[in-house]
């Protein structure tokens, strides 16, 4: 049986690569149109953010598009960068950057508990939609640790491992593995891979 097969509406190459890793064998991701231009994510929620992009890509491809949008909920922050989260050092801040404003915006904060949400989203031609998500429970950080992953992996240390067991090490600190298991990402595509096989 042929596995389906999904346009990516991420450009952003580590997100594709893990989006890759965990759909793997069970869908067909195919890369983002060239010359499509970037959408404008202005809808004010992850899932309406994820909706823009996956439909923009499906008009322009033809094909079933996949999108997904992240937002980092700190408690400290009331809630914040929420949706916001991918520009939280500006429109063209890099991932350094907008640590750089957490850890600033975080300075002396005794409860550092935080969540990071995915949403992801399937539209196809025809005007059908498939939405699911995932939470990764956790804190952040008082400093950066780890040189593996991005955006704001150094500082998200989730709350529990794989194994269930309390968990001290950020993002960086694990392999790629170890942290699809239990990422936000991991968990919304997983979620994915489950509803994709009675689609």
């Amino acid at each position: 049986m042929s596995v389906p097969r999904l346009v990516c509406a991420s450009a952003n190459p580590h997100k594709v690569a893990e989006i890759a890793a965990i759909l793997d064998g069970v869908v067909e991701l195919l890369p983002r149109p060239d010359g499509v231009p970037e959408v404008v994510e202005d809808a004010g929620t992850l899932a309406g953010n994820a909706r823009l992009k996956a439909a923009a890509i499906c008009a322009a491809s033809g094909l079933p598009a996949v999108s997904d949008d992240t937002g980092l909920f700190v408690d400290a922050l009331d809630g914040g960068p929420g949706v916001d989260t991918a520009y939280y050092a500006g429109p063209n801040a890099t991932y350094a950057e907008n640590r750089a404003k957490l850890l600033h915006a975080m300075a002396g904060a005794v409860a550092r508990t935080a969540r990071f949400r995915t949403v992801v989203m399937v539209v196809w031609p025809d005007g059908r939609e498939l939405s699911v998500e995932g939470v990764c429970e956790g804190t952040i950080a008082t400093e950066e640790r780890g040189d593996r992953g991005f955006g704001y992996d150094p500082l998200f240390i989730a709350a529990h491992g794989a194994d269930g067991a309390p968990n001290e090490r950020t993002f960086s600190q694990m392999s790629d593995g170890e942290k699809n298991a239990i990422s936000h990402r991991g968990r919304a595509f997983q979620a994915l891979v489950a509803a994709m096989r009675s689609v």
